[in-house]
């Protein structure tokens, strides 16, 4: 089989694999219908984006709609951008200032305006093929380079951000999706560095190389789409998202700091501490799987911003790990009781407020150094 067909027959399967979970993102019944359209317009326009070897099978001459298919390139990773904060802060509307995403896109089409869209047939034809002599090509490839760069340092700041704020205000474990999403982008990230390489040997004396690579990346970003639709498959809900409006506890305390001495004093530290701890011992709390910093809060009338102070800084404890502290001692007293013996695992688990096996067994080894598994055992050989 040679090259081209090969080329071919990965690019059918990628194009069908991507429209199929582009369907499937739009007409599955969600609340989360705005980060389920943007990332079907991702793949899309991956899928526009890729469709050049189909195309130049019945296309052999440039044209102005082709070119412009072309730079539509420049609107996948600002897309990509706007699904991950929208998967990220459950706020999140489209806004006009977002326009400004358009700008690259706008930017490359004006530069190659005088010497390919306006021009004859011919000299169309011969500005693709000195491409590796046309400045504006060359301009237009450094500008979408420059692009992803800028916007995968956003995605990753947001992401960090977003991960801290969910630790300080949540106790689910909705974490690991934080954790997937990053992952996801890190692969996302590998792909386009291997796209960025494929374009340097596109200008250089070896275009034969950036071929295959094309190859290499068709076959690597249907890898990627497949493992994209074996999450969302299995994970119908996978993100809890959280409210943009919301302040990390380093950014309250700067600004204590600039202003006002910190809310809390060491008295009241003391007496609201004591009343957050007898709160969480008699009424077990923590037993919620989805439980919040704001539950906490109505319930022993302690304003949101100073218990997070309290928690995040004066415990220095993120409310996740805090909250699981408590859920991992519940635990551990249910190993411990021989009456509950017969209780397996997975069973205590969801009795102590966890729902996820991953997230108990990692908070349950960060507590006691075992895993729960080792630590039954252990109680057993003790006992005996």
């Amino acid at each position: 089989m040679d090259k081209i067909n090969l080329l071919v027959i990965v690019t059918i399967i990628s194009l069908f694999i991507s429209l199929f979970l582009a369907f499937f993102l739009v007409t599955v019944k969600t609340k989360h219908k705005i980060s389920n359209s943007l990332f079907a317009i991702f793949l899309l326009l991956s899928a526009i984006d890729n469709i050049d070897p189909l195309l130049s099978l019945v296309v052999n001459n440039p044209s102005n709609l082709g070119m412009l298919r072309n730079t539509f390139a420049f609107f996948q990773i600002p897309v990509f951008y706007l699904y991950v904060v929208s998967v990220c802060y459950s706020d999140f509307k489209f806004k006009p200032k977002y326009i400004i995403h358009l700008l690259p896109f706008l930017i490359a089409n004006v530069i190659l305006l005088p010497r390919f869209y306006i021009v004859d047939l011919a000299s169309k034809i011969s500005f693709l093929k000195n491409r590796q002599n046309m400045i504006e090509l060359q301009f237009t490839h450094i500008l979408i380079h420059i692009q992803i760069v800028i916007y995968f340092i956003a995605v990753f700041m947001i992401l960090r951000k977003a991960k801290k704020l969910y630790l300080e205000n949540h106790a689910g474990t909705s974490v690991n999706s934080y954790n997937w999403l990053f992952q996801f982008t890190i692969v996302l990230t590998i792909l386009y560095l291997i796209t960025l390489v494929k374009n340097i040997f596109k200008f250089s004396d070896y275009p034969n190389i950036s071929e295959w690579i094309k190859i290499g990346l068709l076959v690597f970003q249907l890898v990627i789409v497949c493992w994209y639709l074996f999450k969302a498959l299995n994970n119908p809900g996978l993100f809890r998202n959280i409210d943009s409006k919301l302040k990390l506890v380093s950014d309250i305390i700067l600004e204590e700091k600039n202003s006002l001495p910190l809310a809390i004093n060491e008295k009241e530290y003391n007496e609201e501490l004591l009343k957050l701890q007898q709160y969480m011992i008699e009424e077990k709390p923590f037993l919620n799987p989805s439980l919040t910093i704001q539950d906490i809060s109505n319930n022993i009338e302690i304003p949101v911003r100073d218990l997070s102070l309290l928690i995040n800084h004066k415990l220095e404890q993120h409310f996740y790990d805090f909250v699981n502290t408590y859920r991992i001692e519940n635990a551990m007293d249910i190993l411990k009781d021989v009456t509950k013996s017969k209780l397996t695992i997975l069973e205590i688990l969801y009795d102590v407020g966890f729902n996820s096996k991953s997230s108990f067994n990692t908070a349950f080894k960060k507590h006691t150094g075992n895993t729960p598994t080792t630590y039954r055992k252990t109680l057993q050989n003790n006992t005996l």
